[in-house]
């Protein structure tokens, strides 16, 4: 075995190579995600700059290759490649909030997190490919076949390195853990490849990576003792942590998945009310139809809000569709959600089961929006809004949560929404949560949509009630955005324009 390995050793190189390459992109994902979210610009700065990188690292190895052939040199890149690695998951909490202070622009903020954390690993690795085809080529008249099975290999690496990451190792370990995982398997790769007479210069830079190592673990230790968490589920990276409520003065633990935004809350003392104030705006179902008794959630988060609704409405029900079953399980084990007949849930994206739905419901709430900075785009679209029609009852009215402005240009995703759902249902109303009378304000706003031609009354006598209705907004829409589609729904752009310069 051991000959049969020596014997494939450069194959063995590049293969783990490539699949750290791919493994590294998709854990940065996770590291950039709180602080930038996920949007169309993360994804195009991630993948641009690691291309970039890689086609540094293979014109700088092919140099370097020409000059210091021999695996001396190769597994020196090996090992110093897993030490950036490791330097990362040391640094990337401390770099990622240095950036999201400084910088208000996304696009701009994640390209530069992006290159900072990820752009040296990146060159390194891609030296890999090219130094070991040096080694390879033995014979001029098989150079070709030589380097062609090389870089194949490194590209099949790279593909098993995807599917590992994705379907194993990021929901099982988490971002931290896996590129710790990465440096341990590159600098274990150096050792193993590269000549006896480097190994002490090595070990001796590998005693302070393990101390830097050690240090972030107890950090991340003593933070869960206080009770607070960061959580890896198969489609987030999430924070969970304990402060006061700014309005009460209770203690609250809160729930976080979008940069720098809470997304769910709940009492610590009692679990007896929202925290959020956004949340408290869903009692506006109950005006518009009073009758309500089965409901549906789109976004389940904590699941405070299915909660509260449970405890305010003994003899409804109330189904959530949460995409993310890592979400749920955080709910049950950290935000007291139980079993219950009146409950359902079902882990499946909204849009997909909304397409599938042929179950009619009195009250849809919308709350897949909670990412200020990544928006599921296919479920902004008019499209998506024909199917929340078709599942409500005939007095049935849907409520949704998004965060913008209502005018200027950090308003275009409030208006092109807006526009788009009065495209289907005959009656829109805008709710600004914190300001009612800010149209330039970026803000949490409940857009308000009733099934019933029948024009709906604006006020209640209601004391619970009434002052919700005081936030309605009462000025113009302009009409100047385009009704959203499956087939055209910029929003990504939107978003970057609510939080530029904001």
């Amino acid at each position: 075995m051991l000959i049969y390995a020596k014997k494939y050793l450069l194959e063995i190189v590049v293969f783990v190579c490539g699949a750290a390459v791919m493994v590294l992109e998709l854990a940065a994902t996770r590291v950039l995600a709180p602080y930038v979210g996920t949007s169309l610009y993360v994804w195009t700065n991630l993948i641009g700059v690691i291309l970039g990188c890689l086609s540094i690292g293979y014109w700088w190895g092919g140099r370097l290759a020409d000059k210091r052939p021999g695996f001396g040199p190769l597994t020196a890149v090996i090992f110093i490649s897993g030490i950036m690695v490791g330097a990362t998951a040391v640094f990337k909490d401390i770099v990622m909030i240095i950036v999201q202070a400084t910088i208000r622009d996304i696009r701009v903020a994640s390209l530069l997190g992006t290159i900072v954390l990820f752009a040296a690993p990146s060159v390194l690795l891609g030296m890999v490919a090219p130094m070991a085809a040096k080694i390879r080529l033995e014979r001029l008249d098989t150079s070709g076949r030589a380097v062609g099975t090389l870089y194949s290999i490194s590209t099949v690496g790279s593909i098993a390195g995807t599917f590992l990451a994705g379907f194993f190792l990021i929901p099982a370990l988490g971002n931290g853990n896996i590129l710790y995982l990465i440096a341990g398997g590159l600098v274990a790769l150096s050792a193993i490849a590269g000549p006896i007479s480097l190994m002490r210069h090595r070990v001796t830079i590998l005693v302070f990576v393990g101390v830097a190592a050690s240090a972030a673990f107890f950090f991340r230790s003593t933070m869960a003792s206080l009770g607070t968490y960061d959580i890896d589920t198969p489609y987030a990276r999430v924070f969970v942590f304990r402060g006061t409520d700014t309005a009460t003065g209770r203690p609250a633990q809160y729930l976080i998945v979008s940069p720098g935004q809470v997304e769910s809350a709940m009492f610590l003392d009692r679990d007896d009310d929202l925290v959020l104030s956004y949340a408290k705006f869903y009692l506006l179902a109950h005006h518009f139809n009073p009758d309500a008794k089965t409901a549906l959630m789109l976004g389940g988060a904590a699941y405070s809000y299915p909660k509260y609704f449970l405890q305010k409405n003994p003899e409804a029900s109330i189904d959530v569709v949460e995409i993310d079953p890592g979400i749920t399980k955080i709910a049950q084990d950290l935000f007291h959600l139980e079993e219950s007949p009146r409950l359902g849930i079902t882990h499946e994206d909204a849009r997909i089961f909304l397409n599938k739905n042929t179950k009619k419901y009195d009250i849809i709430f919308g709350d897949a929006f909670k990412s200020s900075h990544s928006i599921p785009h296919h479920l902004t679209t008019r499209e998506t809004f024909l199917r929340i029609a078709a599942s409500l009852s005939d007095n049935g009215v849907v409520l949704v949560n998004i965060i913008s402005s209502l005018e200027g240009p950090s308003g275009k995703l409030f208006r092109a929404e807006y526009r788009t759902i009065k495209s289907v249902f005959p009656h829109v109303f805008a709710f600004p949560v914190e300001d009612p009378n800010d149209g330039e304000k970026v803000q949490n706003i409940i857009i308000a949509a009733v099934k019933t031609e029948k024009e709906p009354l604006l006020s209640s006598d209601d004391p619970e009630l009434q002052p919700y209705f005081l936030h309605r907004w009462t000025g113009a829409v302009a009409e100047d955005m385009p009704i959203l589609t499956d087939e055209w729904a910029p929003v990504d752009n939107y978003i970057a324009e609510t939080f530029l310069d904001k």
